[in-house]
């Protein structure tokens, strides 16, 4: 009798643990409420978080001053916010993709990239573009683990 409520008790807690997940396995999660723009902030697939690209933009949605490194500052605090709010952390970062205006301000998005991951670094992709939204400077978008 120990046996049987000890495989039920395990099968509940299987299916608790599986109830929420969707059918096709990928969830699109929004942790400020419905998007403003046709993306969703995050999505999960399995234990892993796809973010969607940040810039450097303020609650109010305006484009922070002070040029790249404020930018950088602000896009990765973005992403800061939106991981913690979905389930993982800036110390769970698995790979990032940085988008440029001008690659001449490389070192100076680095300084304050490197600030924040000083654990380890997480695998990283650069392109040069044009036309980022907003007239931003760069964009960096990530993948990460769920804690």
């Amino acid at each position: 009798m120990r046996r049987v409520l000890s495989l039920l008790a395990a099968t509940l807690l299987l299916s608790a643990c599986h109830h929420n997940i969707p059918p096709n396995g990928i969830e699109f999660l929004t942790p400020y409420g419905p998007p403003a723009y046709p993306f969703s902030p995050a999505v999960r697939v399995g234990n892993l978080l796809f973010l969607a690209g940040q810039i450097g933009t303020d609650a109010s949605g305006k484009l922070v001053a002070g040029g790249i490194q404020a930018e950088a500052r602000q896009a990765l605090n973005n992403i800061k916010d939106v991981l913690e709010k979905t389930g993982s952390s800036m110390d769970r970062v698995a790979k990032c993709t940085v988008f440029m205006a001008d690659m001449k301000e490389w070192p100076a998005m680095n300084e304050i990239y490197a600030s924040y991951f000083r654990r380890s670094l997480p695998a990283r992709s650069a392109f040069g573009s044009t036309g980022l939204a907003l007239g931003a400077r760069m964009e960096i978008e990530c993948i990460a683990v769920m804690n």
